[in-house]
């Protein structure tokens, strides 16, 4: 199964919560055990795992602020958004996820998040893929 996720973002910097549109995908298949693959296809954003809740969101967004500051750095002679690159390439672009009875093996509290960097977009894609 070979999926694309397709939607816009609102803000500069942005945690949108995809968890259940994974699901929904991954539904699809009708796939007992296997595992997904989660990827996104941006220089600019990335995805994580984590709680959802409006402090740990607020968090992230202050530690990118305090991990990358704005500063002189050498890409933003291209385009004026070395951050966004930056911290793409440090969170990372893909996670790989173990399925079981049909389902994502989160724990309790994992939400799976779109980490906008470069905002707001109109064209946001993210592919999952499970085998």
């Amino acid at each position: 199964m070979n999926k694309i996720l397709e939607f816009s973002t609102n803000k500069n910097r942005e945690l949108v919560n995809i968890t259940s549109r994974v699901e929904e995908a991954i539904a699809q298949v009708k796939l007992t055990s296997g595992i997904c693959l989660i990827f996104v296809p941006h220089a600019t954003a990335a995805l994580l795992i984590n709680e959802d809740e409006p402090g740990f969101k607020a968090d992230v967004e202050k530690l990118l602020e305090m991990w990358i500051p704005q500063g002189d750095w050498q890409h933003d002679r291209v385009d004026d958004n070395a951050t966004s690159h930056l911290a793409s390439s440090l969170i990372g672009q893909s996670k790989v996820l173990p399925l079981e009875n049909g389902r994502l093996q989160l724990g309790t509290w994992q939400e799976i998040f779109f980490v906008e960097l470069d905002g707001p977009r109109s064209n946001r894609k993210v592919i999952v893929q499970a085998t």
